[in-house]
């Protein structure tokens, strides 16, 4: 848990991400937004990279966003 600057209390949430290295650069997205991709020249950039599309994705900033979600079939 992290305490914010107004003291309230915040969970912290973990997401998974799917990475691979190419070139010399590590190219990533997250696992519940696999359209948006970025990319970074070391492993701990591409998570600050992810973290801030991430933000993009929830608050608004990237109209339309596209989700995976699961269908039970039987």
């Amino acid at each position: 848990m992290k305490i914010s600057s107004s003291g309230v209390i915040k969970a912290m949430v973990i997401k998974k991400y799917i990475f691979y290295q190419e070139e010399g650069m590590f190219i990533g997205w997250l696992e519940e937004y696999p359209d948006y991709r970025t990319q970074g020249e070391t492993l701990d950039e591409l998570k600050e990279n992810l973290l801030e599309i991430y933000r993009w994705l929830t608050n608004g900033t990237i109209p339309q966003v596209h989700q995976v979600g699961e269908l039970a079939v039987e």
